[in-house]
């Protein structure tokens, strides 16, 4: 097997010495084993390339989100993510080892849980956009959930009820600072903040913007015309993607302005091309 036909490491786990046991055939490793599926129980931790503290955020897992460990050392858990298969590394001390099957998700930007259902109580936790809880019981206008602490029940959806307009969610994040690697509310990358906001429209989504690009909606036809996009419409460039809000304007994280924006597409186009080239395409989700 050649290095170029090998599956993409970033959603397929394998090492030399060590692969997920359904990869058993596709790739060469000295030991194939299956994973143990765990549970984030902190409001949101880095998954990481490699095992150290300051090695590069590839993405992040949010609370109640599912990570299958297929290796333990030295306080690190190697495993991929359940949410959209992405590997990497975390910390094993954010996981627990009890999983619950998530009632309802958090549909506000940003939610807190709370030791009592009372405001005036200091939070024990925040909780971002699409993370996850077990609801066990009611307390007045406070949810309790699995794990201990009340949540704000109007902050949250139960699983499976979806906005209609995921470029809504998108616009209510406008101002989240720029962070690469993010997926969270507090900050977010150009392709995190597709795959957040997709999520809550019930749509599922990989993680990096070439997979988005290749995996998401369908591709309007060449030579591309910019007079016709519609809402929703996802433009892609070489390593960065913007949601259209109309047939004008883009929203999207990026790096010129550091925070979620919303611009004229011809001025973005404009200024990404020096720097990434022109649109590679624009993909129209089907509607469902």
């Amino acid at each position: 097997m050649t290095r170029a036909t090998r599956p993409d490491h970033r959603i397929n786990l394998y090492r030399e010495d060590l692969a997920a046991a359904h990869l058993r055939g596709e790739v060469e490793a000295s030991r194939f084993v299956d994973g143990e599926d765990m549970q984030v129980k902190l409001p949101l931790i880095p998954l990481l390339r490699a095992p150290e503290d300051d090695a590069p955020m590839e993405t992040q897992l949010l609370f109640g989100e599912v990570f299958r460990v297929y290796e333990e050392k030295d306080g690190w858990a190697f495993g991929q993510s359940a949410q959209d298969d992405y590997v990497g590394y975390v910390d094993m001390k954010a996981l627990a080892p009890r999983l619950y099957q998530p009632t309802h998700v958090v549909a506000a930007l940003r939610s807190f849980i709370y030791p009592k259902p009372d405001l005036k109580t200091r939070p024990a936790l925040p909780l971002s956009i699409n993370a996850k809880v077990k609801v066990i019981a009611a307390r007045g206008d406070y949810s309790e959930i699995e794990r201990g602490g009340f949540v704000f029940t109007a902050h949250l959806a139960p699983v499976g009820a979806y906005v209609r307009d995921f470029v809504s969610v998108a616009e209510e994040l406008r101002g989240t600072p720029y962070l690469w690697g993010g997926r969270d509310s507090l900050g977010l990358d150009c392709s995190g903040l597709v795959q957040a906001t997709l999520e809550r429209a019930g749509i599922s989504s990989l993680r990096d913007t070439d997979m988005q690009e290749a995996t998401l909606g369908e591709a309007l036809p060449e030579p591309l015309d910019f007079t016709k996009l519609k809402r929703g419409d996802l433009v892609f460039w070489k390593g960065h993607v913007g949601i259209m809000l109309d047939s004008e304007h883009l929203i999207h994280a990026n790096a010129f302005h550091m925070r979620v924006d919303v611009e004229r597409l011809d001025i973005a186009m404009s200024r990404i091309t020096r720097s990434a080239g022109h649109v590679t395409s624009i993909k129209r989700l089907l509607k469902r």
